[in-house]
């Protein structure tokens, strides 16, 4: 796909944004083609975890072009800011966990890209920041509604009016981030997690995100709901029956 490689080990595929050249900053081409490599994974009966990172040792994503931005009038403005708002609804409703492998920089679109995995896992030198106000815009790939979920309101608001960069430091302590890990080690802790998911039933995860998606918005007696419907229909499928058994039977269950 040139600038997006794939590679599919044990049932995981790594997708990598693959313009070192620009940081990995996204064009439409690269949004684009990116969103059907994440669709085309998400098929693939051979595939269990998907992990986003950037080429190189210096960048993740660090946003969108700016040279193409600079171009844009209201319209295209409106209609890029659609694509990429459609390539993080992607992301974040994969059935798939998503697993962002953040390896530097993770800058404005980048760093919405990493809002919108499932579990963001950063090297040492990563950064993140949503900087689009210096540019005089704002976070058009869900930044604004996802950040304030994630590290809270108080930080939200700092990162995003202020452009505040966010070390690996402290995105650990906030909770931005799940693990931070030496470069070196970056993908090998992201295969490793990945592996640790994949012991684990295919449609109980589906589900389970599913529902932890779901519940934004709802009242928790709704969430409970939600919640407790999808658990009971899970006692229908071949999976649940399989994997109660197996504890019972004390061996490994077969889910895949």
């Amino acid at each position: 796909m040139g600038n997006i490689l794939k590679h599919i080990n044990d049932k995981t595929a790594t997708l990598t944004i693959n313009r070192p050249e620009a940081l990995n900053a996204f064009n439409e081409e690269v949004i684009e083609k990116l969103e059907f490599v994440i669709e085309e994974t998400i098929k693939d009966d051979n595939v269990g975890v998907i992990i986003i990172t950037g080429a190189g040792e210096k960048s993740f994503i660090a946003g969108a072009d700016i040279k193409a931005m600079q171009k844009m009038d209201q319209a295209s403005a409106l209609e890029f800011g659609k694509k990429g708002q459609l390539l993080t609804k992607m992301i974040e409703n994969s059935p798939k966990p998503v697993i962002a492998a953040v390896n530097g920089f993770a800058l404005g679109g980048g760093c919405e890209i990493s809002l919108a995995c499932h579990i963001r896992i950063a090297s040492e030198n990563a950064v993140f920041s949503q900087p689009e106000v210096s540019l005089g815009i704002l976070p058009g790939w869900g930044g604004t509604q996802r950040l304030p979920r994630i590290v809270g309101y108080g930080l939200a608001n700092e990162m995003i009016v202020s452009g505040k960069m966010v070390d690996a430091k402290e995105a650990l302590r906030t909770g931005l981030v799940n693990h931070v890990v030496a470069l070196t080690d970056l993908l090998d802790k992201c295969e490793e997690v990945a592996s640790q998911i994949l012991k684990n039933g295919p449609n109980a995860i589906a589900q389970s995100l599913k529902c932890i998606n779901g519940s934004i918005g709802l009242d928790l007696e709704s969430g409970l709901k939600m919640e407790v419907t999808r658990f009971s229909e899970l006692f229908s499928t071949d999976e649940t029956k399989e994997g109660l058994s197996a504890f019972v039977e004390k061996r490994k269950p077969n889910f895949r």
